[in-house]
């Protein structure tokens, strides 16, 4: 049987999409009007009509699930739908954002102005929340966050980044009345089980003078930086042209903080020829090399000064503070402008006074 137009009834040859009499397309697709986020639906239900609106999704399971609100009773379709955008706005006046939503917040503000590795680790802390960052902040309990800490940080540092993260999301959370800014404060983090470093000793430190003395080049390396206080990412960057011999300083080698990149390093008389000597000739970088091979050449250096100990490069940074602070008595704030500290409280850190020191401190009192 021929096949007609569906419009003008003509005659068609076999699988024609348009008529070739009026122009018409045969086979339509039917598409179905999308209305806008907030927009909604209706549906018939009996004999009234249902409005219903899309008003956000669970993502804390498996898979995303969509929460709806629906208000029934409508008599038309037309009805439904008009009160559709009045139900979208209740539902979201009642909702309490996510934990999610205030980071979102944090991170494209205030975070943005902390040093690359203090957001390093707050992006790291936050991945950790996973579990719960979609959920409600108000719904979110002290019990939930102390689980997250004793299963995804064991150790102290990890659960304090995500310890100060939770703080600044909860003081954000407070403003608008969702949670208790304080929160956090609750949370009890692993025990700091980190060694101190040991510092270098007089007898160790005349031991790497020796060698360098000698000739060893890698003598160099230790010295430099018990004398002052870089770090073993600084002396790995560190160029010719950084070194300003006239002004006695580093300029520009600063890493990790604010304070360290934006202050100069002070470069003792003691240490100058040092210094000379390792930068006589060279244009860039003074160790274009790998970081094993850095670390190689600074142990090197001393087993061939006959130094036993296992002293770690972050032994010179403590011999510079314990020396200065101890032996030379500087004041803290002296201290924290060589060490490039943001704060004086570092020397609890750094600063490493035996029994003697202790005693000789005390002796200092006359009758």
């Amino acid at each position: 049987m021929p096949s007609l137009c569906r419009k003008c009834k003509k005659e068609l040859p076999d699988g024609a999409v348009y008529c070739c009499w009026c122009g018409i397309q045969q086979n339509p697709k039917r598409t179905s009007r999308k209305r806008g986020n907030g927009g909604g639906t209706a549906y018939k239900r009996g004999s009234t009509w249902t409005a219903q609106v899309t008003v956000g999704y669970d993502k804390t399971g498996e898979t995303n699930r969509i929460i709806r609100r629906t208000k029934g009773g409508f008599r038309t379709k037309t009805d439904a739908l008009a009160y559709c955008s009045r139900l979208y706005d209740e539902a979201q006046s009642t909702r309490c954002p996510s934990l999610d939503e205030y980071y979102q917040v944090y991170s494209s503000s205030e975070m943005e102005k902390l040093s690359d590795s203090k957001r390093t680790a707050y992006t790291i802390a936050y991945n950790k929340l996973n579990d719960i960052k979609y959920l409600p902040i108000n719904t979110i309990t002290i019990a939930q966050l102390q689980n997250l800490i004793r299963e995804k940080c064991p150790t102290f540092y990890p659960a304090r980044d995500m310890k100060s993260l939770l703080n600044h999301i909860y003081r954000l959370a407070a403003i608008d009345s969702n949670a208790k800014h304080d929160l956090p404060d609750l949370l009890t983090l692993p025990k700091l089980a980190e060694t101190e470093a040991d510092p270098f000793t007089e007898n160790e430190q005349a031991k790497l003078w020796n060698l360098f003395e000698s000739g060893d080049p890698n003598a160099a390396i230790p010295l430099i930086m018990i004398y002052t206080g870089m770090m073993p990412g600084e002396m790995r960057r560190l160029t010719a042209e950084m070194v300003d011999l006239d002004g006695k300083q580093i300029v520009g080698v600063g890493l990790k903080t604010r304070t360290r990149r934006k202050s100069s390093v002070i470069l003792p008389d003691a240490i100058l020829p040092v210094v000379e000597d390792t930068i006589r000739g060279v244009s860039g970088s003074l160790y274009p090399i790998s970081e094993n091979a850095f670390y190689n050449r600074y142990y090197s250096a001393l087993s061939d000064a006959g130094i036993t100990r296992h002293l770690t490069p972050y032994s010179c940074r403590h011999t510079t503070a314990t020396a200065l602070a101890i032996d030379n008595n500087v004041a803290p704030q002296t201290l924290k402008r060589i060490m490039r500290w943001s704060s004086t409280r570092m020397m609890d850190r750094y600063v490493h006074p035996d029994d003697s020191d202790a005693r000789a401190a005390a002796n200092t009192l006359k009758r």
